[in-house]
């Protein structure tokens, strides 16, 4: 995130110039280096190769070419994630390169995640030409089309064609993106980007969070939520879900929580927002999927406060939920709801101070119990076999404090719910939109992300089906220096896939790679930068999880784990019973 000793370093920087103009390309990067953005993805294209001179001349941001679009968008969603209240920002040519990206696009706008996409477009004055000898106008539709279809996934949009209003316009579209956590498009003409424009709107920082809540409607929402805290008797559940995390109200939850006592549980999406190692966390919540012995101290609460909600079929296991509306109070990002009634426009980044700060010190014998330990132990197994209810207690054992853990939509995003993370460690997976490959990309992203905090490992969980989709950007990981650690679950096709429909069919089946030898043919040529590894039994992969050396990851590696194409997860296992799958 962006300080605001960064954005007077900036404005420093402009004045220092002694130029009060500038290109308008100059200007929007001014504003997304504010913004927290520090590297830029996309692939180059006739109509962004104007701007992207300008990108490599200017000194606080990078740019991180990708092997295609798509991959970009999801390098840039997987970088949002990670820094939080910044944005991620990919940059695409006109038409066919902003068709690419626009999958990753989607799920980002799905999931909640700030990514600005700027795609440069034709110059004005062709467009114009092209118009005058057109007169149908069948030209003007086309010129339109693709920002039409990036309105169904992205909040706000614009097109730079008038330079008096360019800079307006960066401003409106990158707030709403900081302020909505939701994807924007910027359409950046080839002739707008190089013309100058007034610097001036430089010195006002862009807005970052929402407008204050009503005072009086506050006030009275409080009274009524303080009201029944008092009448549950301390019996109060706190669910923690993703809006919390996407619209920056992590530390007011976490004041909550610590004032309270209350017992405070996670969604799939909301995993790792709140330590999993605080003494009142409970586990993760997935309606019928959830473990027994934690899912009736939620749902038997007096009173449960859901934060952030998603309700997503994945995140709540298969709406299999049973929160009762008559002993709920949800906070939104722009709403809240107790019980039947709601209040629109009282958000929970200004509420939550406010209702912590009215309760008075809470001795409810409810919070004086403690809770179960949420523990997940290696079990002991007779065989050598790789199984997944061996492997991601085992995994958990390896995480470290800070870690960030990346898990593709599949048996790994399924496995890693179950593992009990270390202080600070950092979930991430695509478990409502669920684009398969959505995670190469994404830890590319992340792990750029992690760098620039100064943070922990970045450790990516797939499965070989889906790394096939986007292998390439491990290239780029590669390129750039990173140094994630890339376990490859081999189950020879996409397991999750046979769990719901074709076990034996051939659709599910993909080829038998050498994972291997992957990075040297993706440049690691001398082998002097990555190291790969081949894991078939438990003792191999047990004694590769001890080794510091491997553990240290001073070096991009890769680890094949070869596991039988049937075995899956706890959760994923008993899912498809809710669907009626057979």
């Amino acid at each position: 995130m962006s300080t605001p000793a960064a954005f007077e370093s900036a404005i420093k920087s402009i004045a220092k110039s002694g130029s009060d103009f500038m290109e308008v390309g100059v200007y929007l990067l001014h504003r997304l280096e504010e913004l927290g953005v520090k590297s830029l993805f996309g692939v180059p294209g006739d109509f962004n190769l104007g701007f992207l001179d300008l990108v490599e001349d200017y000194p606080g941001i990078d740019w991180i070419g990708n092997c295609n679009e798509l991959d970009a968008a999801y390098a840039a969603d997987g970088y949002a994630r990670i820094k939080v209240g910044s944005i991620g920002a990919v940059l695409t040519t006109y038409g066919v390169g902003e068709l690419s990206a626009i999958n990753g696009i989607a799920g980002a706008y799905a999931e909640l995640v700030p990514v600005a996409h700027i795609a440069g477009f034709p110059s004005k004055c062709s467009f114009v030409s092209v118009i005058a000898s057109n007169l149908q106008g069948q030209r003007r539709v086309r010129y339109h089309a693709y920002a039409q279809a990036a309105e169904l996934v992205t909040y706000s949009q614009t097109i730079l064609n008038d330079q008096s209003t360019a800079a307006a316009e960066i401003d409106r579209v990158l707030s709403d993106c900081v302020i909505q956590s939701r994807p924007v498009y910027i359409a950046l003409p080839t002739d707008i980007a190089h013309t100058k424009i007034s610097s001036e709107r430089l010195q006002i920082p862009l807005p970052r969070i929402p407008a204050p809540n009503s005072a009086s409607s506050e006030a009275a929402v409080v009274e009524e939520i303080v009201k029944l805290i008092e009448e549950s008797q301390g019996d109060v559940a706190i669910l923690v879900d993703v809006g919390t995390v996407r619209h920056n109200t992590v530390d007011e939850v976490k004041a909550f929580v610590e004032k309270t006592g209350f017992e405070v549980y996670a969604s799939p999406m909301g995993k790792s927002i709140v330590s999993e190692q605080h003494e009142r966390y409970g586990g993760l919540y997935v309606g019928l999927l959830t473990r027994p012995e934690i899912k009736n101290r939620i749902e038997d609460a007096k009173l449960i406060i859901s934060i952030g909600a998603v309700k997503s079929d994945l995140n709540t296991g298969n709406f299999t939920t049973k929160l009762e509306t008559v002993r709920t109070i949800e906070l939104h990002h722009a709403t809240t709801k107790v019980k039947f009634a709601e209040y629109p426009g009282i958000g929970m980044k200004y509420l939550l101070p406010k209702l912590t700060a009215a309760l008075p010190p809470l001795s409810f014998k409810s919070t004086q119990s403690p809770l179960p330990k949420w523990i997940y132990p290696v079990p002991q197994e007779s065989t050598e076999t790789i199984s997944q209810s061996w492997l991601w207690p085992r995994i958990g054992q390896f995480l470290r404090p800070r870690d960030v853990v990346v898990a593709e939509t599949g048996t790994s995003a399924f496995g890693v719910l179950d593992i009990p993370f270390p202080e600070e460690a950092v979930f991430v997976s695509q478990i409502l939109w669920g684009s398969i490959g959505w995670t190469v990309g994404s830890t590319l992203g992340a792990a750029l992300a992690v760098r620039e905090k100064g943070s922990g490992r970045t450790i990516l969980f797939i499965g070989d089906g889906s790394l096939q989709l986007t292998v390439q950007e491990l290239s780029t990981m590669l390129r750039e220096g990173l140094k994630p650690i890339v376990f490859i679950l081999n189950n020879n096709g996409y397991t999750i896939e046979r769990a719901i429909r074709g076990e034996t069919r051939k659709y599910n089946d993909v080829s038998n790679w050498d994972y291997t030898t992957l990075m040297k043919a993706l440049g690691d040529v001398d082998g002097t930068r990555s190291k790969s590894y081949l894991t078939k039994t438990k003792t191999e992969l047990d004694t590769l999880l001890h080794d510091e050396v491997f553990a240290a990851a001073n070096l991009m590696q890769v680890i094949e784990i070869r596991m039988d194409k049937m075995d899956m997860p706890y959760v994923l296992k008993h899912s498809n019973k809710l669907v009626g799958v057979e």
